[in-house]
């Protein structure tokens, strides 16, 4: 079935099993996609503005280039997804789970990641200003050159999470686990790291100035060239 012939109708009789379907600059504002297999589906450059894909099924899904603003996905299962450059703006990712996903590039402002798994995901470049990653797993991810302006990382777990050169001012980062991460040339300034875990993390080069530091573990770390 081609691109032009697929209907709302059809989606929604087989919203069981959509694996693998091609959907890629379809218009599906609006569409309640909840509980659908999307697995491995492609949907780049897609319009699902307000879309309902709350836990559907979008493992190794492409989505390059999508419009997922204000998409309710929360629950969803987005592992080894392609989002690169996708447009998440105030979308729902609350207890999603986007481990090993790809959303380099990708704008995430104001979005709800609470309680996510991101670990080993691919975020570098992306824009995560204003984003609540409250208690979400970002082991071992790649937030290099990431935007986390404002951010909400409170009881996140960023260990041996890449975070070089990203943007972290007026960060929210209590009780965060920074243990062993990189964070050289990171802009922490007016950030709260009260009760962080730091030990051993790299902090070469990064602005920590006005950063709230209460009761935060700095053994082992590198500090060369940090502005305190």
């Amino acid at each position: 079935m081609s691109d032009q012939n697929i209907t709302r109708e059809f989606l929604l009789k087989q919203y069981v099993n959509l694996s693998g379907i091609n959907l890629r600059h379809c218009d599906l504002t609006g569409i309640d996609l909840s509980f659908a297999n999307l697995s491995e589906a492609n949907l780049s450059h897609a319009r699902l503005w307000r879309a309902d894909l709350s836990r559907a099924n979008l493992s190794e899904a492409t989505l390059w280039s999508a419009d997922l603003s204000n998409t309710k996905l929360q629950n969803a299962k987005l592992s080894n997804a392609k989002l690169s450059n996708a447009n998440l703006w105030s979308a729902d990712l609350s207890d999603v789970d986007l481990s090993n996903a790809d959303l380099s590039g990708a704008d995430l402002l104001d979005a709800d990641l609470r309680n996510a798994d991101l670990s080993k995901a691919n975020l570098s470049k992306a824009n995560l200003s204003r984003v609540n990653l409250s208690g979400a797993s970002l082991l071992d991810a790649n937030l290099s050159n990431a935007n986390l302006w404002m951010a909400n990382l409170s009881n996140a777990n960023l260990w041996m999470a890449k975070l070089q050169n990203a943007k972290l001012q007026n960060a929210k980062l209590q009780n965060v686990n920074l243990w062993v991460v990189d964070l050289s040339g990171v802009d922490l300034s007016n950030a709260n790291l009260s009760n962080a875990d730091l030990s051993n993390a790299n902090l070469s080069d990064a602005n920590l100035s006005d950063a709230n530091l209460w009761v935060v573990d700095l053994s082992g770390v590198d500090l060369s060239k940090a502005v305190l």
